[in-house]
C-alpha cells in the first residue's frame, strides 16, 4: 500500500516541478530583452514612384498597409515576407494644385481581420475588404478638406477620424458596424490642426496629438476624447513642442512625439514620456519631427519615424520600461510613416523617391540582427 501511493503522489510533484520550470523558462522568454534593429530587406512598390505617401499600418494578421498617395492607393504587402499583396484603388491621390489638404488616402487604421479604414481628400473614409483589395464604402464625414488620422474603438466598435486642414478641426465618430457618422466633436481650441490619435485599452479613450492651441505656437496638447459619450474631456498640456506622433502603452503611458515645426520654430529637438493624466515622466533629447509612432508592446519598444534628426533621418528605438533611446537607424527621404508587426518584430519605415538607395522610392524594412 505505500508504494503504491507513494507513486502518484511523485507524478503529481513532477507535475507540479515541470509546471513550474516551465512557467519561469516562459517568463524569463517573454523578459528578455528584444535584439537591437538592423536594416534587413528593401520592399519595391509597384507602379508610379514612391514620392508621396503618408500613413501605414499593421493588422494584427499581419498585413501592412502604406497610404500611397503617388499611386492613389492603399499598398498591401504581408508582413512577415515582403510579398506584395495588391493595391485598392480608388482614392484621390495627390495632385499639386490642389495641395495636400485635398490628398488621399492619408489615415489608415485595422478594424477586424478584413478590413482597413483610411482618410481620403474628399473629406470622405473609405473602407477596404482585403479580401478583394477593394474600396466597398466610402463615409462622409461632412468636411471641406481631407480626412486625416483615424483611431479604432474596439470595445464600442467606432473609428473615430479628424479633419485636421478644416478649420476649425473636427472629429467624427463612425460606427464600424452600420458604417453611419454617430456624431461629431469641433475642437475649437486647435489652432494648428491635429495630427496622430490613439485609442487606449486601459482607459477607453482617444489621445488625440494637437500641435498648438489657442493661437499660441508654443503650446500644445493632447486631447482626451471619450468615444462612447463622443465628448471632449480634457486637454493635457505640451509646452514648445508641437505635439504630432503619439503612442500609448499598456500602463498608462504615451509617447508624445514633436513636430518637425517645433525645430523651425525653435524649440528644443526632443520628445515626451508623460502619463494619461498629463505628468510629464521623461524627455528624449534629440528625438524629433515625428508623424507617426508605432508602440510594441510585446517588445516593449516604441518606433518614432524621426524625420528631423540632426543627422538626417532615422528610425529612432525606445525602450518604453525605461524611457531610453536605443538606437538611431538612418532611413531616407521624407521617412515620416513607421509601423511594426508585433509578432515578427519587423518595422517598416517608407522613403521616398530621390537620390541614394532607393531612387523609385521603397519600404524599407528593419529586423532582429543576426
Amino acid at each position: 500500500m505505500p508504494e503504491k501511493s507513494l507513486m502518484p503522489m511523485t507524478n503529481a510533484r513532477l507535475s507540479l516541478f515541470s509546471s513550474a520550470i516551465l512557467s519561469v523558462l516562459c517568463g524569463a522568454a517573454w523578459a528578455a530583452p528584444a535584439a537591437p534593429l538592423q536594416q534587413v530587406a528593401t520592399l519595391r512598390v509597384p507602379g508610379k514612384p514612391l514620392k508621396v505617401f503618408d500613413i501605414s499600418f499593421v493588422n494584427a494578421d499581419g498585413v501592412y498597409a502604406l497610404a500611397d498617395r503617388s499611386n492613389s492607393g492603399l499598398d498591401l504587402f504581408k508582413a512577415a515576407t515582403g510579398v506584395f499583396l495588391g493595391r485598392a484603388t480608388g482614392f484621390a491621390g495627390f495632385d499639386p494644385a490642389k495641395g495636400w489638404e485635398h490628398a488621399g488616402p492619408d489615415g489608415v487604421v485595422a478594424v477586424g481581420d478584413h478590413e482597413f479604414w483610411a482618410g481620403d481628400g474628399d473629406s470622405a473614409v473609405k473602407v477596404v475588404d482585403l479580401r478583394t483589395k477593394k474600396v466597398i464604402a466610402s463615409i462622409r464625414t461632412g468636411g471641406h478638406r481631407l480626412t486625416d488620422q483615424l483611431a479604432f474603438d474596439p470595445r464600442d466598435h467606432v473609428v473615430v477620424a479628424i479633419n485636421n486642414a478644416d478649420d476649425p478641426p473636427f472629429v467624427t465618430f463612425i460606427s464600424t458596424h452600420t458604417r453611419k457618422v454617430l456624431g461629431r466633436v469641433v475642437l475649437k481650441q486647435a489652432t494648428g490642426g491635429a495630427k496622430q490619435m490613439v485609442w487606449d485599452s486601459g482607459s477607453k479613450l482617444i489621445y488625440l496629438a494637437l500641435p498648438s492651441i489657442d493661437g499660441h505656437k508654443s503650446r500644445g496638447a493632447v486631447a482626451v476624447i471619450d468615444p462612447r459619450a463622443r465628448k471632449l474631456v480634457r486637454l493635457l498640456p505640451v509646452l514648445r513642442c508641437m505635439p504630432a506622433g503619439l503612442a500609448v502603452e499598456a500602463g498608462g503611458k504615451l509617447l508624445v512625439g514633436c513636430s518637425y515645426r517645433s525645430v523651425s520654430r525653435g524649440f528644443p529637438a526632443r520628445s515626451f514620456v508623460m502619463t494619461t493624466g498629463g505628468q510629464i515622466v521623461a524627455r528624449l533629447q534629440g528625438v524629433v519631427g515625428s508623424d507617426e509612432i508605432w508602440s510594441n508592446p510585446v517588445a516593449h519598444r516604441y518606433y518614432l519615424a524621426n524625420l528631423s534628426h540632426a543627422g538626417g533621418p532615422v528610425l529612432s528605438v525606445i525602450n518604453s520600461l525605461t524611457n531610453r533611446l536605443l538606437q538611431n537607424l538612418p532611413t531616407g527621404p521624407r521617412a515620416h510613416s513607421v509601423a511594426a508587426d508585433a509578432r515578427t518584430g519587423r518595422v517598416f519605415v517608407p522613403i521616398a523617391a530621390g537620390p541614394g538607395s532607393c531612387p523609385e522610392g521603397c519600404i524599407e524594412v528593419f529586423g532582429a540582427a543576426k
